[in-house]
């Protein structure tokens, strides 16, 4: 699952999801890695959005919840650290 494009919000816009992310204590960086490399794909249990699991370049094993843009763009909405599977 590789993206063209991955939408994100300007970095000092403090209800983006940038700054979102960053609150995980995670980077845009690490969320476009799991994006283009997920190890699995899912719907979120609360929102029902399409979701994607995966490991940072760091190892940090992390879920990605994003909206479909159009079929080659994503826009993350959040992501967070969970427990591997």
């Amino acid at each position: 699952m590789t993206f063209l494009w991955i939408v994100w919000d300007d970095e000092d816009d403090s209800l983006g999801n940038v700054q979102h992310i960053a609150e995980h204590g995670l980077t845009t960086d690490e969320v476009e890695a799991v994006l283009n490399s997920p190890d699995s794909t899912a719907n979120s249990t609360s929102s029902g959005l399409p979701c994607v699991f995966g490991f940072t370049p760091t190892g940090e094993y992390i879920i990605v919840v994003f909206e479909r843009v159009d079929e080659d763009s994503v826009y993350p909405i959040t992501a967070y650290h969970v427990s591997e599977p």
